[in-house]
């Protein structure tokens, strides 16, 4: 969920408001997407932190070495079929953000304006909390990635205190170069708002914001993701925002209007309603949940 201000526990609630985008029926996206090559449409080395904040952290896929003469280690080369392309997952919120309350409050530019610095995300009626759910998919997908040969990169992986800010987790992307970064969320809706979406960024211009270049790869890696998503899970895209479609555009996140490579968040389900807090606090699930957001990204990658 990219904000909510309420801690944890009690769980926090956000009122559906997307918007739906114009696009072809989801259903005719999913089958398109699980073709092979179809070409479909779509939580920074290290960033500057502001005076009192850790520095942000990235954490890397492990080099991987052989023997060489004489039993000396030696640097090979990734292989797979991702080798030689940077993801970067973005585990949304920290699970210690609401220890830092007033930390995470702190007004960031997101382009269009300014937002807190991050909130604490939302959680399920039983304390589930999205931060911990968003930092296992997150280390699921990385191990599916990197078994392709990717070299992937967390913008932190509960080795902080809080945070990092919103606009410090696009840096991150950026500053890595990354071909695909997925920012992994569950939202906090009412019950009976059903199903996942994934939100693409808006043609913003403004400010320090330009997203004119990323638009349109990142609509291809979140169509892609969105499709994959359903083969994997089972789920079925949002009744309550996207129109069906399981996309959303917004001009509202930080993380999306300070992007220079190609950015999506996916809210996988929701947290609040009790059918949809079954699947995400299931392991099985969310293991598919990681298999269909990596199989989007790597659809893409090899596209």
């Amino acid at each position: 969920m990219p904000y909510s201000s309420v801690p944890p526990t009690p769980p926090s609630v956000r009122p559906a408001a997307g918007r739906p985008v114009r696009t072809a029926s989801f259903a005719a996206l999913a089958v398109l997407c699980l073709l092979p090559l179809t070409g479909c449409g779509g939580t920074e080395v290290k960033a500057q932190p502001h005076a009192g904040a850790p520095a942000p952290s990235v954490t890397a896929s492990p080099a991987t070495s052989a023997p060489g003469p004489g039993g000396s280690p030696e640097a090979t080369s990734p292989k797979g079929p991702l080798a030689g392309r940077t993801v970067v997952i973005d585990p949304g919120h920290n699970p210690h953000n609401y220890e830092h309350t007033r930390e995470i409050a702190r007004q960031v530019n997101i382009g269009t304006g300014h937002k807190e610095c991050d909130t604490t995300g939302t959680s399920t009626d039983a304390g589930y909390a999205e931060a911990r759910f968003t930092l296992d998919v997150a280390h699921r997908m990385r191990k599916l990635l990197e078994a392709q040969g990717a070299k992937v990169l967390l913008t932190y992986d509960d080795d902080r205190a809080y945070g990092p800010c919103v606009d410090e987790r696009a840096r991150i992307g950026n500053a890595a170069k990354a071909d695909a970064v997925v920012s992994v969320h569950a939202d906090g809706s009412a019950v009976g708002n059903r199903g996942f979406h994934v939100i693409l960024p808006a043609l913003v211009r403004d400010g320090a914001a330009d997203t004119s270049r990323i638009v349109g790869p990142s609509r291809d890696l979140g169509t892609r993701i969105a499709g994959r998503f359903v083969a994997a899970t089972g789920s079925a895209a949002s009744n309550y925002i996207g129109g069906g479609t399981g996309l959303d555009v917004r001009d509202d996140l930080g993380g999306l209007n300070m992007s220079t490579v190609p950015k999506v968040f996916i809210e996988c389900g929701n947290m609040r309603d009790p059918k949809d807090a079954a699947l995400l606090t299931s392991a099985r699930w969310r293991q598919s949940a990681a298999e269909g957001i990596s199989d989007g990204i790597s659809s893409y990658l090899k596209g």
